[in-house]
């Protein structure tokens, strides 16, 4: 340090200084500001970046939010629809019920109905035959009976007792 303070001379340092200071200067005003516009442009860049990062952010969480939300709204809207397909479904099917019902009463009533006529029929004839088969039968006993002189006398008394009894 001794030989710092030893070996120092006024002119050197004064021109050191002179140049420093010029150097300073021809820095200040060709390269500090320019340095520093791009600095600070720079900062302004990052500045609007984080800025449209955060609008993006926000919007990214209303848009989420509203996607939620419409699906929401679709599920209930799907259960809805689906719900009242169940009951179109049922309606449907309680109708389909309950005409089956009545064409099988209709059915009931009309077979009924056909017995009913059938069964007349059936005893119409039945009676007719009775009566035919009956008068052939009385007939025949009647010929029989009536063949003899010494019957008919005895049916004529006892039709005439029966008669009489009455």
């Amino acid at each position: 340090m001794e030989k710092l303070i030893n070996d120092f001379s006024f002119g050197l340092f004064f021109w050191q200084t002179l140049i420093f200071l010029l150097l300073i200067f021809l820095l200040k005003k060709f390269a500090w500001k320019p340095i520093l516009d791009a600095v600070n442009e720079r900062e302004e860049g990052i500045k609007n970046a984080l800025l449209s990062a955060e609008n993006a952010r926000r919007d990214m969480q209303n848009l989420k939010s509203d996607n939620e939300k419409l699906l929401a709204d679709a599920r209930v809207e799907r259960d809805a629809m689906l719900k009242e397909a169940r009951e179109i479904k049922d309606k449907i099917v309680a109708e389909a019920k309950d005409e089956a019902q009545v064409q099988a009463g209709k059915m009931i009533e009309q077979a009924k109905a056909a017995i009913n006529s059938e069964k007349n029929a059936a005893m119409a004839e039945l009676k007719t035959q009775v009566s035919s088969l009956s008068i052939e039968i009385a007939e025949k006993v009647l010929r029989n009976e009536l063949s003899d002189k010494a019957a008919q006398t005895k049916l004529v008394v006892q039709l005439l007792d029966d008669v009489k009894s009455n």
